[in-house]
Parts: structure tokens; C-alpha cells; sequence
């Protein structure tokens, strides 16, 4: 396991590592999409841990940061390791690109090394796998378990639903969860539009066993309280579990409280092409310091209401956002 290095010399790297202009931003052609992915979540976790110590930050999808080259093979990014506590990584097994349906093996084959990586360096695996056949859903626990990972089978992609099927949590237990490492199973809530109101939600979730729950902030455009995210810190059987709120990094969605309805004709300089597969998401230059303005270091950033609202950490999602600036 890796040695947790201070925020003195993680916030020395993030200073270093990218050239800027007189702007305060690299120069298009100098960037290094993959850095500044990485410098932006240690910047996240830097702001974060200096609220509260304990706060998880945990990355999905985009493991290739986790090594210099975004080789397999590569040297470790011992910072960006350092950084983060726990991994999201979706359609490991099933889902990568048909629901319900396995994820070849070559696919699988080039996520896993980056997913050991993290475990051997003490950063907990969180595996989603998109299947509703309930023989894929036991497939898909026995073989992310299998390799230590930590792991959900949502029944569907909008992640709108407690399964039915396992009636119980897989691996449920009897014991209080203080860390991330002490979790065997979560439950991967983030849209809550079925539920009639907060308060049925909250009791949906109350009267399960899941030892930690990732939700978003908001329902119905309005966020939890610190006293209701309290609520849902209370597995069914009594014992402590986590709560974290989703939150995304790499795409800007026009039904949070940060858009502004004239990026709709007028889009700000660091706004993009909207993601073809979900409508009113965009992709951002999220190295661009008027982005990080909307996502963390004031009361108005998303991430200080994630903070203010009692949640146990964040779940970065486009982490993988990089993919989509290499490729232009």
C-alpha cells in the first residue's frame, strides 16, 4: 500500500506540472488532457480534505491516469494515487457497449490491470455492471469479488431503482462502516425521480442494508439538508454506513443550479459539443479556471454544497472526459 504524502507536496506538483499563459490557462496545443484531469481531482481532494479530513473523493471510469503514460505498464502516478480513496469503474463485466450483455474480454482485459493497480495501492474498487438477468447479476458479483472489488449490478442504466434482486445487498453485514475499505457492497442511486418526495426516498433507502449509498445531491432541484443526508447514514439494521453524492466534473448539465440560460445561444468559452447519448450534457474544458470556479472553493460551488449537506464524499464522474479532447 502506498504512503498518503501531504497536501504541501501534492499542491507543489499541481502548481508545476502544466505550462500556462498569461490567462492563467495552458495553450491549446501544450495541454496534456491527461494531467490536467489529474491535477484537477487533486485539486478537488486538496480543497476537500483541508474541510474534512475524512471526505472521500472518489473518481469514476478514466483508471489510465492512474500510471504517468496511461500504460498499464506504466510508472505509477504516485500523487494521483495518493489523492483519491476509492475508483468508480462501469461495465467491467457487462454493459461496456449493450446492456445486459458482457463486456468482451478485450475490453475487460485492458480495465483490469489499471483496477488491481488501485487495489494494491489502497484505493477501493467500486464496480457498476449494467445486467438484469439475474444469472448475470450473480455472475457479475462472484467474478468483481473474485478479485477483491466492491461491486453493484444495476438493473437499469438511468440507476433509478433499488434492485429487487438480491432481496438483500450481496455480502450484506452486521457492521458499522467508518471507511471506505470497511464496505462490501452500495447501492448506486442517483436518479430519484420515481419516488413521490424526499421523504420517501430517504425511507426507501432507510430500510436498506447497503453500506454506502451514492445519490445525487438534489432532488427535484433541491438539495438534501445536512439533517436529512443524517437520515440516510442509518443502515436498516441499525449500523452506520456512508453517504456519497454524485457529482459531474467533466460535462456541465443544463438542469443544475450552475446553468445559465444564456450558454443555451451563448455557450461560455470553456463549454463544448453535447454528449450525443445524454441529452443537455456538454463537455468541458476542464482545465479552464472558470469551470473549477462552478465546481469548488466558494458556498455557491457545487462541491461546498456536497460538503455543507453532511455527505461522507464525492463521486467524480467524466472522469474520462480526456478521451474526448484526444480524440479531436
Amino acid at each position: 500500500m502506498i504512503k498518503r504524502i501531504t497536501s504541501v507536496l501534492i499542491v507543489l506538483s499541481v502548481l508545476s506540472c502544466s505550462k500556462e499563459n498569461a490567462e492563467g490557462q495552458p495553450p491549446d496545443q501544450e495541454i496534456n488532457y491527461k494531467q490536467e484531469m489529474r491535477d484537477f481531482v487533486k485539486q478537488i481532494s486538496i480543497y476537500s480534505k483541508n474541510l474534512s479530513n475524512d471526505f472521500l473523493i472518489i473518481p469514476q471510469n478514466g483508471q489510465q491516469l492512474v500510471t504517468k503514460t496511461g500504460e498499464a505498464n506504466g510508472a505509477l502516478d504516485l500523487e494521483y494515487l495518493s489523492a483519491i480513496d476509492g475508483t468508480g469503474r462501469e461495465d467491467l463485466f457487462y454493459g461496456y457497449d449493450n446492456d445486459n450483455k458482457p463486456t468482451s474480454e478485450d475490453d475487460t482485459n485492458f480495465l483490469l490491470p489499471f483496477c488491481d493497480i488501485c487495489e494494491q495501492n489502497g484505493v477501493e474498487v467500486l464496480t457498476t455492471d449494467y445486467c438484469s438477468t439475474h444469472s448475470k447479476m450473480d455472475d457479475s458479483y462472484a467474478r468483481n469479488n473474485a478479485r477483491g472489488y466492491v461491486s453493484f449490478s444495476a438493473p437499469e442504466r438511468g440507476l433509478n431503482v433499488i434492485p429487487d434482486y438480491p432481496e438483500e445487498p450481496y455480502h450484506m453485514n452486521s457492521e458499522d462502516i467508518e471507511t471506505l475499505s470497511d464496505a462490501k457492497n452500495f447501492l448506486y442511486l442517483i436518479d430519484p425521480s420515481g419516488f413521490s418526495g424526499k421523504q420517501a426516498f430517504i425511507s426507501a433507502v432507510a430500510e436498506t442494508n447497503y453500506d454506502v449509498i451514492i445519490m445525487d445531491l438534489f432532488f427535484d432541484d433541491v438539495a438534501f439538508t445536512a439533517s436529512e443526508t443524517e437520515q440516510l447514514k442509518t443502515k436498516q439494521n441499525g449500523r452506520k454506513r456512508l453517504v456519497v453524492s454524485y457529482m459531474s466534473i467533466g460535462e456541465a448539465e443544463d438542469y443544475r443550479y450552475y446553468w445559465n440560460p444564456d450558454w443555451s445561444g451563448h455557450p461560455p468559452a470553456w463549454m463544448d459539443a453535447e454528449n450525443p447519448d445524454w441529452e443537455g450534457n456538454f463537455k468541458v474544458k476542464y482545465w479552464d479556471a472558470d469551470w473549477k470556479v462552478i465546481i469548488y472553493g466558494s458556498d455557491e460551488a457545487y462541491l461546498n454544497k456536497i460538503i455543507n449537506a453532511g455527505f461522507d464524499g464525492v463521486y467524480l464522474d467524466i472522469i474520462d472526459g480526456f478521451e474526448y479532447f484526444e480524440e479531436q
